[in-house]
C-alpha cells in the first residue's frame, strides 16, 4: 500500500485529476488558483475551495476568531491573486460533540469579520459533528472571463514581482511549530503574521484593472512552490535576483545563525501576489499598486530556460521545490 504521506500533496492531486472528467469550456484549468464555470454572457462564476483542520493547521495560541477569520482569507486570496472581487463565503464547519458552544460562536464572529474586511458576506455554510474542528470554507465571486489573470501567461523577459516581502512567517512557524526563541518585541511581530494574514485582494485588483499583469499566483505555499507553479502552467523558468525581507527577518536569521534566504524562498502562509508583468507596462504597474498603499517589489526576471535559479553573491544556485505541502509537513 502506497499513502498519503509517501506521495505528498501534489502527487495525490495529480491522481485524483486522473479520474476527472474537466468540464468543456473551463474558463481556467486545473492547477490554477481558483475554479470557474461560465455563465455564459462572456462572465464567469470564480470559486474556490480551501480548509483548516485544526490538528494540522492550526499552531498553538491562535484563537477560534483567528481561525475563523484565516479561512476566510486563505479563501479570498486566491481570487485576489486571479484579480477577482469576492463576494461570498461559505463555511462547512465540524466539530466534537463536547466542543465549546462559545467557541463556535466565536468562529461566526472570524468569519463575519474576514468577509466584511474584503468587501463579502458570509452566505451560508453547513455544520456537522467530527473528531477534529474542520473548517472548509468556500469563496464566490464574478469575473468576465478574458480578465481572469491565470497563472499561464508568462513570457520570457517578463518582470518577476511581488506584492511584499517573505520570510515572516517562516520565523513564525518556526517560533510555533520548532520551539525556537526569540526576544519578546520579535517574536510578537513574527507570530502576528501566522495569527492575522491578510489577502492581497485590493492589490489582485488593482494590478488586474491596469492590465498589466501576464500571470499571477498566491503565494500561500512559499515563494518557491509558488515559483515552481508558476513555471508549470506557463513553460517558464526564472531568475531570481533579489529577495525582500523585513528587518525582523534579518533579525531572527542573525540570532538563530539560519540562512535568511531559506526564510524568504521556503517557507508558506504569506499570502503575497507573486506575478509577472509587461516589462513595458511595470510603470503603469507601479502606479496601480501605488494607488492602493502597496509598493511592487522586483524579485528577477522571466527567462525561456525552465530553470528556476537564484543569483546571490554572483552566483546562480538552483532554487529546490520546497515549502509547505500537507502530508509531508508537521503541524
Amino acid at each position: 500500500m502506497t499513502t498519503a504521506g509517501e506521495v505528498g500533496e501534489r502527487a495525490l492531486i495529480e491522481l485524483m485529476l486522473r479520474q476527472i472528467t474537466p468540464m468543456p469550456g473551463m474558463p481556467v484549468s486545473f492547477w490554477d488558483d481558483v475554479m470557474a464555470i461560465s455563465l455564459g454572457d462572456g462572465r464567469a462564476a470564480i470559486i474556490n475551495a480551501d480548509m483548516l483542520v485544526w490538528e494540522t493547521d492550526v499552531p498553538r495560541g491562535m484563537t477560534p476568531f483567528q481561525a475563523a477569520r484565516k479561512a476566510v482569507v486563505m479563501n479570498f486570496s486566491d481570487l485576489g491573486a486571479k484579480g477577482v472581487q469576492p463576494q461570498a463565503f461559505l463555511s462547512s464547519l465540524g466539530v466534537p460533540r463536547d466542543f465549546d458552544v462559545e467557541a463556535v460562536e466565536e468562529m461566526a464572529r472570524g468569519f463575519e469579520a474576514g468577509a466584511r474586511e474584503y468587501g463579502g458576506y458570509v452566505i451560508g455554510g453547513d455544520t456537522n459533528e467530527s473528531t477534529d474542528v474542520i473548517i472548509s470554507g468556500v469563496a464566490l465571486g464574478v469575473a468576465r472571463e478574458d480578465a481572469i489573470i491565470k497563472r499561464e501567461g508568462a513570457h520570457p523577459g517578463d518582470i518577476l514581482s511581488t506584492t511584499g516581502p517573505f520570510g515572516l512567517t517562516a520565523a513564525a512557524l518556526k517560533i510555533l511549530l520548532e520551539g525556537y526563541e526569540a526576544p519578546e518585541g520579535l517574536r510578537d511581530t513574527l507570530v502576528e503574521s501566522v495569527y492575522n494574514p491578510r489577502a492581497r485582494v485590493v492589490e489582485g485588483i488593482a494590478l488586474a484593472g491596469a492590465g498589466c499583469m501576464t500571470a499571477s499566483i498566491d503565494s500561500s505555499d512559499g515563494l518557491a512552490i509558488s515559483l515552481y507553479d508558476l513555471s508549470r502552467s506557463s513553460g517558464v523558468g526564472f531568475r531570481v535576483e533579489r529577495l525582500p525581507a523585513t528587518p525582523e527577518v534579518e533579525a531572527f536569521a542573525e540570532f538563530h545563525d539560519l540562512r535568511k534566504t531559506d526564510l524568504i524562498l521556503y517557507g508558506g502562509e504569506e499570502y503575497e501576489l507573486v506575478f509577472t508583468v509587461d516589462p513595458g507596462k511595470l510603470e503603469d504597474a507601479r502606479e496601480a499598486l501605488g494607488a492602493v498603499g502597496c509598493e511592487l517589489l522586483e524579485l528577477g526576471a522571466v527567462t525561456a530556460d525552465k530553470s528556476i535559479l537564484l543569483v546571490e553573491n554572483g552566483a546562480e544556485m538552483p532554487i529546490e521545490m520546497r515549502g509547505w505541502e500537507h502530508f509531508t509537513m508537521g503541524a
